[in-house]
């Protein structure tokens, strides 16, 4: 069975840094686009980045420039290193793998930014 688990989430001071992982088990996901989501309360979950198997990323505009996301195909991870969190980033962040023919996510890891 495929699965995703994140982790590294939690709380942080405004302007501080997290680095979220993701690690995939029960397939190899090399060759597929792997992003990370979020969701805060009474918000529509939003794309945050996305990564390819050939290394290509995208962001969302309010996070360019603060956010990184890359991948160990070794390790079956994903990561999205955060800098200059802000209060807005606050949100359960999920760990996504589209095929082509499936849509997978990890259970989520919360995000907390506040002094």
């Amino acid at each position: 069975q495929v699965q995703l688990v994140e982790s590294g989430g939690g709380l942080v001071q405004p302007g501080g840094s997290l680095r979220l992982s993701c690690a995939a088990s029960g397939s190899a996901f090399g060759i597929y686009t792997m992003g990370w989501y979020r969701q805060s309360p009474g918000k529509q979950r939003e794309r945050v980045a996305l990564v390819t198997g050939g290394d290509k990323t995208n962001y969302v505009d309010s996070v360019k420039g603060r956010f990184t996301i890359s991948r160990d195909n070794a390790k079956n991870t994903v990561y999205l290193q955060m800098t200059n969190l802000k209060s807005e980033d606050t949100a359960v962040y999920y760990c996504n793998v589209q095929t082509g023919v499936a849509n997978y996510w990890g259970q989520g890891t919360q995000v907390t930014v506040s002094s």
